[in-house]
């Protein structure tokens, strides 16, 4: 519960911060809640599976991310690891990473986190211009 109180109050926190350049789709791992800051992303994309897997002692970020439209979407996105207590083990913002869904396209946006503490993650999608 704590952890999950916590885990809100850092997307609250990040809400807040943001701008209209990173607002858009938010998923969270542990919990599997896909939140949408951008109703118009919310139309294009579906999510159709999030899970941890680990991999070597370090966990392993999957989503599933569908293109629900017949046009091709360019999106940005990263991730962001959180230890066993809900605290980012991050030390320094990854960049964010470039991904095309050509229309009705499905893809698996995965990353491996680097720090072995790293347990839970958060991936951020926004529209990229091209």
């Amino acid at each position: 519960m704590k952890r999950w109180v916590v885990s809100i109050g850092v997307l609250l926190a990040l809400f807040g911060c943001a701008s209209n350049k990173t607002s858009g789709i938010k998923i969270e791992g542990q919990t599997q809640a896909v939140l949408y800051g951008d109703a118009q992303m919310g139309k294009k994309f579906s999510i159709d599976d999030i899970s941890t897997i680990d991999t070597n002692g370090h966990a392993r970020a999957v989503v599933r991310l569908s293109n629900t439209t017949s046009t091709d979407q360019i999106i940005q996105y990263r991730f962001y690891w959180y230890d066993a207590q809900g605290l980012e083990v991050n030390t320094k913002q990854a960049p964010w990473k470039r991904a095309i869904l050509r229309g009705d396209e499905t893809v698996t946006l995965s990353e491996v986190s680097v720090n072995p503490n790293g347990k839970e993650f958060r991936v951020q999608l926004r529209g990229a211009d091209e």
